[in-house]
Parts: structure tokens; sequence; C-alpha cells
């Protein structure tokens, strides 16, 4: 991939990513109203917080690509970028872990899980092609809206296999005495991720851009 073809193919990578998120939230939500599963109500918040990051980086990069030589308004794009993924991540990881705790006490999970696990399925495998791609973005030269990106996709590949796992619980054994707990677990262990990964993000923000120019995960 050369140098001049780069920003053609990030921008289209951002714009599709963008794209087949936007129905995430309506269908998440929609499993989630006719289920009472902690986790699909959490998946549901997360995926919303996700999109607001999703279009924020996508419109960043377009605007900061139609002022090369401004730095000061490059940076000041960039670090919007950048402050919306950590503001999905913290306040996506805040809200489900509020729910997930409450659940856990109130809620034994039931009704249909099954939407809500073949969506997990489904964004596993394209959050895992995604953050792949921007991974090899950055493998030829930094960008720090990619990067963020990088880290937003890596966490959600992460969170979503932790939600197959919760609620591929809900539907084999649904009236086993432990299955509210690995639901609700779920609920807990996504947003202890994105927390986690919310403050990575704040940290390495931080850090002077030559700093953070190196390869990654």
């Amino acid at each position: 991939m050369s140098n001049a073809q780069m920003p053609t193919k990030q921008a289209r990578t951002l714009l599709t990513s963008l794209l087949l998120s936007s129905p995430g939230p309506i269908v998440t939500g929609i499993a989630a109203a006719t289920s009472q599963s902690a986790t699909q109500l959490a998946d549901f918040i997360r995926r919303t917080m996700e999109l607001v990051a999703l279009f924020v980086a996508w419109w960043v990069y377009r605007k900061r690509e139609g002022r090369p030589s401004d730095d000061a308004l490059r940076l000041r794009l960039e670090r919007m970028a950048n402050v919306s993924v950590t503001a999905s991540m913290a306040c996506s990881g805040v809200a489900m872990l509020i729910v997930g705790t409450y659940r856990l006490f109130v809620y034994s999970p039931s009704g249909n899980v099954t939407l809500g696990l073949a969506i997990a399925v489904m964004g596993a495998l394209v959050n895992a092609a995604f953050w792949w791609r921007y991974r090899g973005f950055l493998h030829h030269s930094f960008d720090a809206v990619i990067d963020g990106q990088r880290r937003l996709y890596r966490a959600k590949t992460l969170v979503d296999l932790c939600v197959v796992i919760a609620l591929a619980t809900v539907a084999i054994v649904p009236t086993h005495p432990a299955t509210r707990y690995v639901d609700a677990a779920g609920s807990i262990i996504v947003p202890g991720e994105w927390l986690y990964q919310a403050f990575a993000a704040a940290q390495q923000s931080r850090r002077p851009e030559r700093d953070r120019a190196r390869p990654h995960s």
C-alpha cells in the first residue's frame, strides 16, 4: 500500500466501520427489550456510546484532511477524536457496571437471548477484522485518529467475546442456578475492560506524538 493511497483507504475504512455499526444500537435495543438479560442491556449501552465515538472519529478525519497545513487545528481535532473514544469507554463502563451490579441482586436471566447472541458473534468477527485493519495502517505510519480506532476495536473485540460467553450460557442452561451469576458477570467484566482501556487511552493521550508512533498490537 503506497503512502498516497493511505488517506483514502483509511477514510473508507472509517466510513465503513461507522455504517456497519449504525444498526447495532437499534438491533441490540430490541434484543434487550425482549429479554431480561443484564448482558444484553449492557451491550446496548456500549454499542450506543461506540457509535458516537465512531462518528466523531470519521468527522474529525475528514475535517483534518481538508486542512493538512494547519498543525494547531490538526492537534485539536485529533484530541477531540481521542477524547470521544476515551469518554465512550468510560461512560459505557460506568453505566454497564451499574446495570450489572443491580441485575445481580434483583434479576435471574430469562427470555430469548438468541438475537443478542447472534449479534455478539458477528460483532466479534467484524470487530476483529477492523482491529487488524487499523493495526496494519499503523505499521505504515502513525496517525492519532487511526490509533484511537485501533484501541477502540481491540476493546470491542475482547468485550464481544465476553458477551458471547455470557449469552451462550444463558441460551444453553437458562434455568441453572449459576446462570444468573454468569450473565451478571458478563455485564461486570465488560465495563471492567472498558474502564481499563479508557484509563490506558487517557494515559497514552498525554504522551508526545513521537513516543506513540511505534508498532502496535
